[in-house]
């Protein structure tokens, strides 16, 4: 990122005419994007507690997929996004491992909605986030990080997850800011209907 942007992004203040929060929280697997989309999207320096992997952990997390990832969330990432001088939404991104499970409970407390993040090489990894989701009685939209070349279509996705026809599932790339944006559109929109339909 260039240097002169990320202290622009260090430095954005919030509006003092803010007045409300929207809490939007990202869940998902190891490894599939979740810290990458708070910080695409984000206004500001996203916090973050990302750690370096090391050998300890090699017999805990599985790494198949994602040998490349050195580092992991071990708590949250936290962004914000400003949608107007009054509303701010802010973003967490829950870590994916499954040991840090126990902290996404937490985590739902105050949210409006969720993304759950999927990858196609891992896709069993998407299934205790849309457990836990459904559990709580959470609106969330399912987005498909497309990590280079993939063969799978959304309606495969769809049918492998077994998700309900009225849960948005969209494709993104997380490293991009405007298709992160738009995963964060559908779920707003998805809430909106949500909402009208009470």
């Amino acid at each position: 990122m260039d240097s002169k942007i990320s202290e622009a992004a260090a430095r954005t203040p919030l509006a003092s005419s803010a007045t409300t929060g929207l809490k939007i929280v990202i869940v998902g697997g190891f490894g599939v994007g979740k810290t990458t989309m708070v910080r695409s999207v984000s206004e500001i320096r996203p916090l973050s507690t990302e750690e370096t992997l090391t050998r300890a952990g090699q017999d805990i997390d599985d790494p198949r997929g994602v040998e490349w990832k050195s580092t992991t969330t071990v708590a949250f990432d936290f962004g914000r996004i400003s949608l107007n001088p009054e509303m701010v939404l802010y973003l967490f991104g829950a870590p994916g491992q499954e040991r840090f499970w126990f902290l996404w409970d937490r985590l739902f407390t105050g949210t409006l909605g969720a993304v759950v993040m999927v990858d196609t090489r891992r896709l069993a990894d998407s299934w205790y986030a849309i457990d836990r989701l459904e559990h709580h009685r959470m609106p969330f939209v399912v987005a498909h990080n497309r990590f280079g070349e993939t063969t799978h279509t959304l309606d495969q996705i769809r049918e492998a997850l077994d998700l309900s026809p009225d849960v948005p599932l969209v494709s993104c790339d997380a490293r991009q800011r405007d298709s992160s944006k738009a995963v964060l559109i559908t779920l707003v929109n998805h809430l909106y209907a949500l909402s009208s339909a009470r």
